[in-house]
């Protein structure tokens, strides 16, 4: 079974002094005085590939986008059992939406012999939460997101727990090749052996740039977004909140009064 993983770097926000500050180009955060870390989900995702693998056999396939420092990451999940990784970068990459990160994974990927797609399911630095979704559609696959379980039926099929409200899983077969969006506490990630974080010093991580993926500055970047980020700002500290007290006839009362005089309703 072979099986392709896409992990992102983020910023490791852990630490409470971290302190957070727009850049320069007022689209960005300053990452100057950041660690960087595997995205949370993504980490989930990884030790559910090796678990397939162990299990079924195959190859696992490492795909990020982002700068060589993202190697760390990289070499991470290459350390606890993935076999190869491609790492793509290119300025024209910048400020790219879900719709162009999902053409630049896609254009990565396309090529490649896999079975299932695994993604985090979130983001903890955007939170879009739709990556492996567009990705999904992009290469005209099925998909299924915030995944809990993943059961091999036979060797086209798999049956997958969504997770729903209140903790309930709805189950499902999916048929492969698939994309599987990946939700913490699927299992419990284990720690990169001294071992394997030798070998994974000898692993291929190949670079691919814009070219290399067979794409145009048209298709990344604003230019290949459906949506554009105009710029971030940090929240206002405004008045405090008001703490309406009564039943819920006066309290309703009381918050109506309030959104009229605001000129809200």
């Amino acid at each position: 079974m072979n099986i392709v993983v896409c992990v992102k770097q983020v910023p490791d926000t852990s630490d409470p002094d971290t302190e957070v500050h727009i850049d320069s180009t007022g689209k960005g955060v300053d990452q100057s005085k950041f660690s960087f870390v595997i995205n949370d989900a993504d980490n989930y995702a990884v030790e559910e590939a090796i678990l397939l693998k162990e299990k079924h056999g195959g190859e696992v396939v490492v795909v990020s986008i982002g700068p060589e420092a993202a190697n760390q990451v990289i070499r991470m999940a290459l350390a606890k059992g993935g076999d190869r990784a491609i790492r793509l970068e290119d300025e024209a990459f910048a400020f790219s939406d879900v719709y162009a990160t999902a053409k630049i994974l896609q254009s990565a990927i396309k090529d490649l012999e896999f079975d299932i797609i695994m993604t985090g399911c979130m983001a903890s630095d955007d939170g879009y939460a739709a990556t492996g979704q567009a990705l999904a559609q992009l290469l005209g696959i099925p998909h299924a997101s915030y995944v809990k379980s993943v059961e091999v039926i036979d060797e086209k099929t798999l049956k997958v727990g969504r997770e729903l409200e209140g903790g309930l899983l709805e189950m499902s077969e999916i048929k492969m090749p698939c994309v599987l969006t990946i939700q913490t506490g699927i299992n419990e990630p284990r720690y990169a052996s001294f071992k394997g974080i030798r070998e994974a010093s000898k692993k291929e991580i190949k670079l691919m740039d814009l070219s290399a993926c067979g794409l145009s500055p048209d298709d990344v970047g604003e230019r290949g977004s459906l949506t554009v980020l105009k710029e971030y700002s940090m929240p206002e500290v405004g008045e405090l909140a008001e703490i309406l007290e009564g039943d819920a006839s006066e309290t309703s009362a009381k918050l109506a009064t309030i959104l009229k005089e605001k000129g809200l309703v």
